[in-house]
């Protein structure tokens, strides 16, 4: 590791140290070229774009982007968007996006996200996409609120992501290694084989991915880490004439990992805490299980689309359908109190159809107007049968005990919802300078859910409701350079069934924090976006306000202590994160800017601000004085204390003002390459990524897990060929090994039946806290070849 970092810090200084001497040798044509800049499409408004034209803040991650920054896992998205946060959950079961100050968790919202994502202009869930990402064409990010042009109506933003299409003309592919010093193999590759030249073609491309995921060990003997990602794609174009056009997808992806949940000591958050028997620290990566989670996930991918043109006007249809399957052991001895671990077994496998047919305009009409309208129908199923473990075992001493025999429970949550909604969209352009935009859309949606019991259905929900959501916009441009523009927009989600609770006995103040109404919110957005220096340099921002009625805000760390009566004969004190319905403010402002400041060097920098504030709102909670404020918990209660301090209601609520994000306010990333001529057929270059993360109080009602601000460096250096043809690169992240605490949680308990008191309910509170850090640092190099269309 020493020979391969000397080597990595040494590349890095020599391609810095040559840069000032060859940029001098800089020509005039060169400079010319590099004023002009690259010129981004997007298609946020349905239609080719160039960003800088579109009112609105679109962050774009481009194939270049993705192969220049090594980003390989979709998560890493998130280092060059600031003010987003992609996780994914540690028992396998799907993903989270969280953008401008809300959240958003799988468990508590399922099918209705804060940010929509989708592939290939359809919806798709944030577990389908938050693996290994390879063939990409473009990422968009599209910040505010979303769905009079695209899909469902999303509050926050959603993320657009395209495969890349075949070429109809050109045989092409490409070839692509990384592999780094601690465990990573990464084999990526794509073909694109014209059939019928100009008429049809096909595009077969894959990955093979092992790793060490977040390098958490147990601090017994086991098994090390590991995830094994394979994955493959077929894309077929079929263009017959100029008016037609038929494309289709087809992807599989098979992961398969060994993982450990990661803790600390509660005294590194907790100077007054009992010490532990073994001191763990958060950069020590270790964990208490004693076996990993087995975890496997399955995704399949059905995408297909129908382009007809015919007197300036344009019929899209898109469909998909795609399926997860997901099995995963979840341990229920949290606080590691009995040999061995105890394991919840779960299997989930939801799917999903959605069908959209659109007419556009291709050619303007009258040279005023462009339009969209359209029709969407989106079902979803979404089932998962699971046994939840109660233990009947006895201490054997004060930090550990002996298992007599487990209850299996067997729990099946059944649901499936359907959504319909007619859309439509007119934007006119009042001479060179004004556009004014306005859509609305309509949407029907109907849910039913159903939970089983060890066979006998204990409770049913569904929704029934209608609403309309509204998008207007208003730009500018006072020169050909500089545009200003001012939105509004409403968006709506459908109330949601929180998963994860299955208490036979769940009271009213229980089923609210499970059930909860619809969400609506309104926004406001005014900002600039402006081009100088013949085109050098470019800068933008944006400010933004947003208020939100019956958001979901869903408790943080491992949630809030319950009396569980899934066993309905054993009861036990039990952790979940439940969910509010509460009134939220949203307030920030983002900005980026990008300068090339000589042929070759370029520098840029993306900044958020957003502070998300509940107002006066009713969310579950710890509160065993009673005095109506979330506790300091320190350790896990009683069935008994639990009972006494929340009666026949089984938890807490608190009225709170608080944040309603856990991600920090402020972020920021800074990017920056310089490249230079090393020969006719060579090029070297040196970049770097700095993300820069502001102070914050994760889960406001937890005083232990507040977080400094920490930056992020990774570099990167190498050799290429000015063409593209390939390249030759080393690269460093987290440079600097930096590690911090990102989440803790509560002191970790395990509650079990005690066999020697008469099977009272017993609750062990371990020294340990559940944790997560900033990935591990990481030595790499990458090779990659291309000919042909690529």
């Amino acid at each position: 590791m020493r020979l391969f970092s000397s080597v990595l810090l040494c590349s890095a200084s020599l391609a810095g140290l040559s840069a000032p001497a060859l940029a001098q040798g800089t020509a005039p044509a060169a400079e010319e070229e590099a004023a002009v800049g690259n010129v981004i499409i997007v298609q946020a408004r349905r239609r080719d774009e160039a960003v800088q034209d579109v009112p609105a803040v679109i962050d774009t991650v481009t194939a270049d982007d993705v192969a220049k920054l090594n980003l390989r896992d979709f998560k890493e998205v998130s280092t060059v968007v600031p003010g987003l946060q992609l996780t994914t959950e540690a028992n396998g079961t799907g993903g989270n996006a969280r953008l401008r100050g809300v959240n958003f968790d799988i468990t508590a919202s399922g099918s209705n996200p804060t940010v929509e994502f989708y592939f290939n202009d359809a919806p798709i869930t944030a577990g389908a996409i938050l693996q290994q990402m390879y063939d990409i064409g473009q990422i968009e990010v599209q910040r505010g609120p979303q769905g009079t042009l695209r899909g469902r109506a999303a509050p926050s933003g959603s993320i657009t992501i395209g495969a890349k299409k075949p070429n109809l003309y050109e045989i092409g592919g490409f070839a692509d290694m990384t592999a780094n010093d601690i465990g990573t193999l990464n084999f990526k590759g794509g073909l694109n084989l014209p059939v019928i030249e100009g008429v049809a073609a096909i595009r077969v491309a894959g990955v093979w991915d092992e790793n060490e995921g977040d390098r958490v060990r147990p601090i017994t003997a086991g098994r090390d880490p590991f995830s094994r990602t394979k994955s493959g794609r077929v894309s077929a174009l079929v263009q017959p004439t100029d008016w037609l056009k038929l494309e289709g997808l087809y992807q599989y992806m098979d992961r398969r990992a060994f993982t450990y949940d990661q803790v600390a000591s509660f005294s590194e958050g907790n100077p007054d805490a009992a010490a532990s028997p073994v001191t763990i620290d958060t950069s020590d990566r270790r964990s208490i299980q004693e076996s990993a989670r087995e975890i496997h996930q399955v995704y399949e991918i059905f995408n297909w689309r129908a382009e007809a043109s015919a007197m300036g006007q344009v019929l899209i249809y898109q469909g998909q359908h795609n399926t997860q399957k997901i099995s995963a052991p979840e341990n229920q001895d949290f606080g590691n109190f009995f040999p061995g671990d105890v394991n919840q077994f779960t299997y989930s496998h939801p799917s999903w159809w959605s069908h959209e047919i659109r007419l556009q305009n291709d050619a303007r009409i009258a040279d005023i107007f462009d339009y969209v309208v359209g029709y969407f129908d989106y079902k979803t199923s979404q089932p998962t049968e699971l046994t939840r473990p109660t233990i009947i075992g006895f201490p054997t001493s004060a930090n550990t005990g002996q298992i007599a025999t487990v209850v299996q429970t067997a729990v099946d949550r059944v649901g499936s919802s359907r959504e319909k909604s007619m859309f439509g969209n007119l934007t006119a352009h009042l001479g060179d300078s004004t556009e004014v935009s306005g859509g609305v859309r309509h949407i029907s949606y109907k849910s039913v859910n159903a939970l089983y019991v060890n066979g006998a259905l204990t409770d049913t929900q569904g929704q029934d409701a209608k609403k309309w959501i509204y998008s207007a916009s208003v730009k500018h441009n006072f020169t050909p350079d500089f545009m200003v523009y001012a939105s509004t927009g409403s968006s709506w989600r459908p109330g949601i069934n929180v998963v994860g609770d299955f208490s036979q006995n769940q009271s009213a103040l229980e089923s609210s924090f499970i059930n909860l109404p619809a969400e609506t919110s309104k926004s406001y957005e005014i900002g600039l976006k402006s081009t100088l220096l013949g085109g050098k340099l470019r800068a933008n921002l944006t400010g933004y306000h947003q208020k939100f009625k019956n958001y979901p805000y869903r408790t943080g760390g491992r949630g809030v202590y319950f009396v569980d009566y899934t066993n309905l004969a054993n009861p036990v004190v039990s952790q979940f994160n439940f969910v509010g319905a509460v009134p939220v403010e949203v307030n920030g402002i983002e900005g980026d800017v990008s300068f090339d400041v000589m042929q070759g060097w370029s520098v840029s920098a993306v900044a958020s601000y957003s502070m998300g504030k509940i107002k006066n709102g009713i969310i579950p909670c710890n509160d065993l004085n009673g005095d109506g404020i979330p506790d300091a918990t320190t350790n896990a209660p009683t069935l008994a204390q639990l009972q006494a301090a929340t009666g026949t209601d089984n938890l807490a609520a608190c009225a709170v003002s608080q944040r309603s994000g856990f991600q920090s306010p402020f972020s920021a990333t800074l990017t920056s390459e310089y490249r230079f001529a090393l020969s006719d057929h060579t090029d070297a270059y040196v970049r770097g990524l700095f993300n820069f993360a502001g102070t914050s109080r994760v889960d406001p009602n937890n005083i232990y897990d507040n977080i400094g601000s920490y930056g992020l460096v990774n570099l990167y250096t190498g050799i290429r060929d000015p063409k593209g043809a390939w390249e030759v690169s080393l690269f460093a992240k987290n440079l600097f090994d930096t590690t911090k605490t990102l989440t803790r949680s509560d002191p970790l308990f395990t509650s079990y039946r005690n066999a020697a008191a008469g099977f009272a309910a017993t609750t062990y509170t371990s020294t340990y806290t559940a944790v997560t850090s900033s990935a591990p640092r990481e030595f790499g190099i990458n090779v990659r070849y291309a000919f042909g269309s690529r």
